[in-house]
């Protein structure tokens, strides 16, 4: 995957994301929609988080003269637990 195509996935996700944050506030009193919007809200940002991820290794490891392909997308449970 191209650093192209993981920032219009990136670019993808964010517009799905201002949606569903906008779909929140018109589904608050349909509490079942809601939780639908917070749930699907979740995973996109877990993917985001995955995606920049990806990027950010890409970067790193082209800075340092190496291949960028060898860059793996890592599971959510990694890239949500990192320490900040």
């Amino acid at each position: 995957m191209s650093d192209e195509s993981i920032a219009a996935r990136i670019e993808r996700l964010v517009a799905e994301e201002g949606e569903l944050r906008s779909s929140e506030q018109r589904d608050s009193v349909d509490e079942e929609r809601l939780a639908e919007d917070r749930r699907r809200l979740s995973a996109v940002e877990v993917e985001l988080d995955r995606c920049w991820d990806l990027l950010r290794q890409r970067r790193a490891l082209r800075e340092t003269g190496r291949n960028p392909d060898q860059a793996e997308a890592r599971d959510a449970g990694t890239v949500e637990n990192y320490l900040q």
